[in-house]
């Protein structure tokens, strides 16, 4: 009895525990669900992205802080390239945090659902006016 009574608090505080940095996966589209349910279970304690319902590391003066991908846009293959490099400028995201299949699901779920907080601000046009196109035939990212 003095033995359950011990491993109850302790139960109890590894569920509160598991949830910290993480909401609902919330996704319009069935098959994105697996990829967001990976982000959830292995980039929740660093990264921002409200469709994995994850909001990142609660101590923000941690070094150990990913980019809010809800933004910053990050197509497939910067978001597999980071997974399988450990992020894209050498910081403290670890190699292969998922690898194969699972990476290339996540990968996927960024690439669809990153950015969604992310202003275009107006640019000026070659002809110094502003807004339109500058004629580079680019789209004005300046990853």
């Amino acid at each position: 009895m003095r033995r359950l009574l011990i491993l109850i608090p302790i139960a109890a505080a590894a569920l509160v525990l598991a949830a910290c940095g993480t909401e609902d996966v919330s996704v319009g589209n069935p098959d994105d669900e697996a990829g967001a349910q990976l982000f959830a279970d292995h980039c929740a304690g660093c990264h921002t992205l409200a469709a994995a319902g994850t909001q990142g590391s609660g101590n923000r003066s941690l070094r150990a802080q990913g980019p809010n991908l809800d933004q910053r846009q990050v197509v497939y293959e910067d978001a597999l390239y980071a997974i399988q490099n450990g992020g894209a400028s050498g910081a403290v995201m670890p190699q292969n945090i998922v690898v194969g299949d699972d990476a290339e699901a996540v990968a996927r779920f960024i690439d669809q659902y990153s950015g969604t907080q992310v202003e275009d601000s107006p640019r000026p046009s070659a002809d110094g006016g502003s807004g339109g196109e500058s004629g580079s035939g680019g789209s004005g990212d300046q990853s």
